[in-house]
Protein backbone atom coordinates (compact mmCIF):
# COMPACT_ATOMS: atom_id res chain seq x y z
CA UNK A 1 0.00 0.00 0.00
CA UNK A 2 3.28 2.86 0.41
CA UNK A 3 3.57 2.17 -3.09
CA UNK A 4 0.05 3.42 -4.28
CA UNK A 5 -0.98 7.02 -5.34
CA UNK A 6 -2.62 8.90 -2.01
CA UNK A 7 -5.71 9.38 -4.48
CA UNK A 8 -5.89 5.44 -4.78
CA UNK A 9 -5.66 4.76 -0.99
CA UNK A 10 -8.12 7.27 -0.29
CA UNK A 11 -10.68 5.27 -2.56
CA UNK A 12 -10.04 2.67 -0.80
CA UNK A 13 -10.75 3.77 2.42
CA UNK A 14 -14.08 5.02 1.49
CA UNK A 15 -15.55 1.97 1.66
CA UNK A 16 -14.80 1.31 5.49
CA UNK A 17 -17.15 2.61 7.89
CA UNK A 18 -16.30 4.77 11.20
CA UNK A 19 -15.08 1.90 13.23
CA UNK A 20 -12.93 0.56 10.33
CA UNK A 21 -11.35 4.32 9.15
CA UNK A 22 -10.20 4.78 13.01
CA UNK A 23 -8.89 1.33 13.60
CA UNK A 24 -6.59 1.96 10.11
CA UNK A 25 -5.80 5.56 11.86
CA UNK A 26 -3.63 3.05 14.29
CA UNK A 27 -1.57 1.38 11.75
CA UNK A 28 1.13 4.47 10.37
CA UNK A 29 1.67 7.46 10.00
CA UNK A 30 0.62 7.51 6.68
CA UNK A 31 -2.55 5.69 7.15
CA UNK A 32 -3.38 7.59 10.42
CA UNK A 33 -2.88 10.88 7.99
CA UNK A 34 -4.92 9.28 5.23
CA UNK A 35 -7.91 8.18 7.52
CA UNK A 36 -8.10 11.62 8.76
CA UNK A 37 -8.90 12.64 5.18
CA UNK A 38 -11.61 15.66 5.95
CA UNK A 39 -13.65 14.44 2.73
CA UNK A 40 -13.57 10.67 4.24
CA UNK A 41 -15.21 11.98 7.02
CA UNK A 42 -17.77 14.39 5.51
CA UNK A 43 -18.98 11.67 3.68
CA UNK A 44 -19.47 9.17 6.66
CA UNK A 45 -21.26 11.50 8.37
CA UNK A 46 -24.09 12.28 5.54
CA UNK A 47 -24.12 9.01 5.05
CA UNK A 48 -25.14 7.96 8.26
CA UNK A 49 -26.96 11.16 9.54
CA UNK A 50 -27.90 12.70 5.90
CA UNK A 51 -27.36 16.04 4.05
CA UNK A 52 -29.22 18.37 5.89
CA UNK A 53 -27.84 17.46 9.31
CA UNK A 54 -24.57 17.80 7.57
CA UNK A 55 -25.03 21.12 6.74
CA UNK A 56 -26.18 22.21 10.18
CA UNK A 57 -23.54 20.78 12.29
CA UNK A 58 -20.83 21.49 9.45
CA UNK A 59 -17.35 22.15 11.01
CA UNK A 60 -16.49 25.92 12.14
CA UNK A 61 -13.25 27.26 11.72
CA UNK A 62 -10.76 24.80 11.54
CA UNK A 63 -12.48 21.98 13.25
CA UNK A 64 -12.04 18.94 11.24
CA UNK A 65 -14.96 16.46 10.05
CA UNK A 66 -13.81 13.64 11.99
CA UNK A 67 -14.63 15.47 15.12
CA UNK A 68 -17.83 16.37 14.36
CA UNK A 69 -18.79 13.33 13.39
CA UNK A 70 -17.37 11.53 16.70
CA UNK A 71 -18.74 14.12 18.80
CA UNK A 72 -22.44 13.35 17.20
CA UNK A 73 -21.71 9.76 17.40
CA UNK A 74 -21.33 10.40 21.06
CA UNK A 75 -24.53 12.41 21.26
CA UNK A 76 -26.19 9.70 19.58
CA UNK A 77 -25.14 7.17 22.59
CA UNK A 78 -25.27 9.25 25.80
CA UNK A 79 -27.68 12.11 24.93
CA UNK A 80 -27.09 15.40 25.07
CA UNK A 81 -27.55 15.87 28.55
CA UNK A 82 -24.73 16.80 31.35
CA UNK A 83 -23.47 12.73 31.78
CA UNK A 84 -20.62 10.66 33.48
CA UNK A 85 -19.53 7.97 30.56
CA UNK A 86 -17.05 5.81 31.16
CA UNK A 87 -15.13 4.41 27.92
CA UNK A 88 -12.69 1.94 28.34
CA UNK A 89 -11.36 2.44 31.88
CA UNK A 90 -11.42 6.28 31.69
CA UNK A 91 -14.19 8.57 32.88
CA UNK A 92 -15.32 11.67 31.48
CA UNK A 93 -17.68 14.46 31.58
CA UNK A 94 -20.01 14.89 28.76
CA UNK A 95 -21.93 17.90 28.03
CA UNK A 96 -24.35 17.89 24.08
CA UNK A 97 -21.16 15.53 22.85
CA UNK A 98 -18.46 17.37 23.98
CA UNK A 99 -16.06 15.71 26.29
CA UNK A 100 -15.50 18.76 29.09
CA UNK A 101 -13.35 16.82 31.41
CA UNK A 102 -11.50 13.69 32.33
CA UNK A 103 -12.43 12.43 35.69
CA UNK A 104 -9.79 10.33 36.52
CA UNK A 105 -8.90 7.05 35.09
CA UNK A 106 -10.02 3.36 37.33
CA UNK A 107 -6.11 2.24 36.29
CA UNK A 108 -4.75 4.99 38.43
CA UNK A 109 -4.81 4.13 42.09
CA UNK A 110 -7.22 6.00 44.13
CA UNK A 111 -4.46 6.38 47.07
CA UNK A 112 -1.56 7.69 45.35
CA UNK A 113 -1.59 10.64 47.06
CA UNK A 114 0.95 10.11 49.55
CA UNK A 115 3.60 12.93 47.57
CA UNK A 116 7.00 14.92 49.07
CA UNK A 117 6.84 18.78 48.68
CA UNK A 118 9.81 20.38 46.68
CA UNK A 119 12.22 20.25 50.18
CA UNK A 120 11.54 16.64 50.26
CA UNK A 121 9.33 16.39 53.20
CA UNK A 122 5.95 14.97 53.80
CA UNK A 123 3.15 17.35 52.20
CA UNK A 124 1.49 19.07 54.93
CA UNK A 125 -1.79 18.15 57.01
CA UNK A 126 -4.21 20.35 54.94
CA UNK A 127 -2.69 18.75 51.61
CA UNK A 128 -3.25 15.54 52.75
CA UNK A 129 -6.58 16.06 53.81
CA UNK A 130 -7.54 18.24 50.67
CA UNK A 131 -5.99 15.23 48.59
CA UNK A 132 -8.48 12.50 51.03
CA UNK A 133 -11.54 14.87 49.80
CA UNK A 134 -10.26 14.59 46.23
CA UNK A 135 -9.80 10.96 46.05
CA UNK A 136 -13.87 10.60 48.48
CA UNK A 137 -14.42 12.78 45.14
CA UNK A 138 -13.07 10.87 42.52
CA UNK A 139 -14.60 7.42 44.10
CA UNK A 140 -18.15 9.19 43.93
CA UNK A 141 -17.95 10.01 40.43
CA UNK A 142 -16.69 6.70 39.35
CA UNK A 143 -19.18 4.95 41.26
CA UNK A 144 -21.75 7.60 39.30
CA UNK A 145 -20.18 6.79 36.05
CA UNK A 146 -20.74 2.87 36.66
CA UNK A 147 -24.22 3.27 37.59
CA UNK A 148 -24.49 5.42 34.28
CA UNK A 149 -23.08 2.78 32.67
CA UNK A 150 -25.07 -0.01 34.28
CA UNK A 151 -28.41 1.44 33.57
CA UNK A 152 -27.94 2.32 30.38
CA UNK A 153 -27.41 -1.24 29.25
CA UNK A 154 -30.38 -2.43 31.20
CA UNK A 155 -31.94 0.19 29.25
CA UNK A 156 -30.78 -1.01 25.54
CA UNK A 157 -31.97 -4.92 26.90
CA UNK A 158 -35.19 -3.70 27.60
CA UNK A 159 -36.35 -1.93 24.24
CA UNK A 160 -35.00 -5.16 22.75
Amino acid sequence: MERLPTDLCLKIFSWLDHQNLAAAQLVCRKWRHLASDDTLWSNLFKERWGIDCATFYAPVDSKPWKDVYIVQDRCDRVGLGLKIIREGGDYFLVHQGQIQRHLGSRRLGFDSFNSQNSNGGVESIDDEEEASCSSILDKILFFIGDMEAASLHAKRSRLL
